[in-house]
């Protein structure tokens, strides 16, 4: 049953993450990847969302199998990162590859810490 749950959350994820990487990438011309950029610092909000959820017990395990593992893991990609860095890197891009591993680790980071900060005022302990 629980991988059940997985896959269901997974079975969202990745066409959202493709969805949006697309329509995200549309809207901008230049090779700085901003649609996974996006996809991944959302991921890390709804992650850190439920992470203060679940340690408020607001979360069951199974929610957190079903939003965090499944939809979470398909959503959010550090395969892509690492291959549109090095991209940007073989082609001369070289303050774009560099910006995107500072500004991702940095949204990412912040996008967590934010959501499990907005959960704390929703759920306090």
């Amino acid at each position: 049953m629980k991988w059940l749950l997985v896959v269901i959350g997974a079975a969202v994820g990745a066409p959202l993450r493709y969805l949006t990487d697309r329509a995200v990438q549309l809207r901008h011309d230049t090779v700085f990847p901003w649609g996974t950029l996006a996809v991944n610092v959302s991921g890390c909000l709804i992650l850190g969302l439920l992470s203060g959820a679940a340690s408020s017990g607001h979360a069951s395990p199974h929610v957190q199998l079903l939003i965090g593992t499944g939809l979470c893991g398909a959503l959010t990609t550090y395969s892509t990162f690492s291959y549109e860095t090095l991209r940007l890197t073989e082609t001369g891009s070289g303050f774009y590859a560099a910006a995107n591993v500072v500004g991702s680790v940095a949204a990412g980071l912040g996008a967590a810490f934010a959501g499990a900060a907005i959960a704390g005022a929703v759920w306090p302990r």
